[in-house]
C-alpha cells in the first residue's frame, strides 16, 4: 500500500520534513516514490514554512494512497 508521509530530515534540534509517498513497508526516512512537498516546523517568520503539490496528493489518494495522521492535518490547514 502507498502511504503519503514525512521523512525526517534536517540536523539535530532542527527538523526538516519531506512530504513523500512511499511505500508502507520502507523505512520512514528511506525509498520513497515521489516527494510532494516539504514540511519545516522552525520556520522564520516571513519564510515558507510548508509546501504541499496538492494535484499530486489528490492524484495519490485517487489510487488508493492514504494519507497519515500527521499529513492529513497539514493538508487540511494548508491553503
Amino acid at each position: 500500500m502507498v502511504v503519503i508521509r514525512l521523512a525526517r530530515g534536517g540536523n539535530k534540534h532542527r527538523p526538516y520534513f519531506s512530504i513523500v509517498a512511499a511505500d508502507s513497508h520502507a523505512r520512514r526516512d528511506g525509498r520513497f516514490i515521489e516527494k510532494i512537498g516539504f514540511y519545516n516546523p522552525v520556520a522564520p517568520e516571513g519564510v515558507e514554512a510548508v509546501r504541499i503539490d496538492k494535484e499530486r496528493v489528490s492524484y495519490w489518494t485517487s489510487v488508493g494512497a492514504q494519507l497519515s495522521p500527521a499529513v492529513k492535518k497539514l493538508v487540511k490547514s494548508y491553503n
